[in-house]
């Protein structure tokens, strides 16, 4: 007969499991802080020796790394989804601009789809709280600020729904855009009209998840990045223009 003997779980499998799902999910994010192993075991309610081997496994798994006294953080299990010869390959080509948009805007609109019906009450609270934050930020005019709400507003809707795949694919290509390694988010905020139609667009998508209406959801995303290739594309044609115009410039001078 196919059965087996029922074994009592080790607590420090326990600690390991409730970790790693807390790392699946995407509530425990790369470079999160664990609070001190005092603190940490009597929240899990296990014994320090049985936290510490916990800890050790998932060090070893590379889930979990020691910064020198300064604690253990959770590894930058994201960055390792794009190899540095990648990255750089990536950086260099501007197909690769458009190429990722196209990306984006298939899953995110999935995600938008996912998170209007999947999504909890909660997770489509968190969704207008940052985007009411993005409306403060363009109030008060601040590129850096509206950048990073951008991708936060965007991240909250992979959340929402609730597809752990989807999350960390995600999540790795917008750290590469916090990078830089696509283009600049920052340009696409200074411009006046385009920060107002940013958050015209940011608000299309956050009141067709609110409203629970997928196809608005996905088809708000949708115009957005399409709006953004169109941006960028012409980013792209007045950096080429300026450049010729200074060897004009250059030449006219030497003349």
């Amino acid at each position: 007969m196919p059965f087996q003997r029922i074994e009592a779980e080790k607590l420090s499998q326990s600690v390991v499991k409730q970790i790693e799902q807390l790392v699946l999910r995407g509530i425990l994010r790369p470079g999160d802080r664990l609070p001190s192993e005092r603190e940490l075991s009597e929240r899990l309610g296990v014994s320090r020796p049985s936290l510490r081997e916990a800890v050790a496994e998932l060090q070893s798994r590379g889930l979990l790394a020691t910064r020198a006294g300064a604690g253990i953080y959770v590894a930058d299990v994201l960055g390792s989804a794009f190899s540095p010869a990648l990255i750089e390959l990536l950086s260099a080509h501007d197909d690769a601009i458009f190429d990722y948009i196209d990306f984006r805007k298939d899953l995110e609109g999935i995600a938008a789809e996912r998170a209007a019906i999947h999504g909890s009450d909660t997770d489509l609270k968190v969704i207008d709280t940052i985007f009411r934050k993005m409306e403060v930020a363009h109030r008060k005019r601040n590129p850096s600020d509206e950048a990073e709400l951008d991708a936060e507003f965007h991240l909250a809707i992979i959340e929402a729904s609730h597809n752990v795949i989807l999350l960390h694919m995600m999540r790795a290509s917008f750290d590469l855009l916090r990078q830089g390694v696509f283009y600049n988010r920052q340009q696409m905020f200074k411009n006046r009209t385009t920060r107002d139609m940013l958050l015209d667009q940011h608000r299309a998508i956050n009141e067709g998840i609110q409203a629970r209406e997928p196809t608005q959801a996905k088809a708000a995303v949708t115009a957005h990045l399409d709006y953004v290739t169109e941006e960028l594309s012409s980013l792209k044609a007045s950096e080429k223009n300026e450049k010729v115009a200074r060897l004009r410039y250059a030449q006219e001078r030497e003349r």
